[in-house]
């Protein structure tokens, strides 16, 4: 529904976003790796699969699972599903959003913080879509779990701060990041009861918000105000 582009948020306690900028340089780049031929036996060696994730106790792969090139244990593909990515548009769509909020809340935890919160809300994302659809064969792969932990941190922590973003993908719009991202929030918990909707994994989205909810408030730095110091005292 909405597309962000620019949000109205200046850095204030680190000089530049290395780690978002990193983390957007690597999936671009396992993505442009993985558009060889071998791409479906690539990504199939590194996505998840939660059939494949439970069965022998977090073992490796099935025996027989004919479409992997690579042999890699499933407990690891929740950490590399995260990097890969199906098309250009879901790429690009993930980014996009990483791009414009990864930094302030990259800003809000320090360097090496916003890495480990990234890593553990693709993986409990993971980790959720595997544990509510636990017999699934169909393979879990892009960074929108992790990206939706970014964005639930993002909305605690501002609220208020004006964002830029395409409604329908065309429409420019300036709301508040309140309004924009709220909306986002609800949606993807909505379409969880909606039957048959499509491809998206809801429930590895709802993870990643869930779990970027609860770690924003242990890993954030110190002195940084949640909901834009509304909830501080005169």
């Amino acid at each position: 529904m909405f597309v962000p582009i620019y949000d109205e948020n200046k850095l204030k306690s680190i000089r530049f976003q290395f780690v978002t900028i990193g983390l957007v340089a690597i999936n671009v780049a396992v993505f442009f790796f993985t558009t060889t031929r071998l791409n479906v036996q690539v990504a199939s060696s590194f996505a998840l699969v939660p059939v494949e994730l439970f069965a022998e106790g977090f073992g490796p792969n099935i025996p027989g699972d004919r479409f992997d090139l690579i042999p890699v244990p499933e407990r690891y593909t929740l950490l590399s599903y995260m990097f890969m990515h199906g098309d250009i548009f879901h790429l690009i769509g993930n980014m996009l959003f990483l791009w414009v909020f990864g930094d302030n809340v990259e800003d809000a935890l320090g360097h090496i913080r916003f890495l480990v919160f990234f890593l553990l809300c693709g993986i409990l994302a993971g980790f959720t879509h595997s544990v509510m659809l636990p017999d699934s064969s169909q393979p879990l792969i892009g960074a929108s779990g992790a990206v939706s932990g970014v964005i639930a941190a993002y909305l605690i922590l501002h609220p208020k701060v004006t964002v830029w973003v395409l409604f329908l993908r065309f429409i420019p719009l300036k709301v508040t990041a309140f309004f924009a991202l709220g909306i986002w929030i609800a949606m993807n918990v909505v379409m969880l009861f909606v039957p048959s909707a499509g491809p998206v994994a809801w429930w590895s989205h709802v993870g990643g918000i869930a779990a970027g909810a609860l770690l924003v408030f242990f890993m954030k730095r110190s002195d940084v105000p949640l909901f834009d110091g509304l909830l501080s005292r005169n």
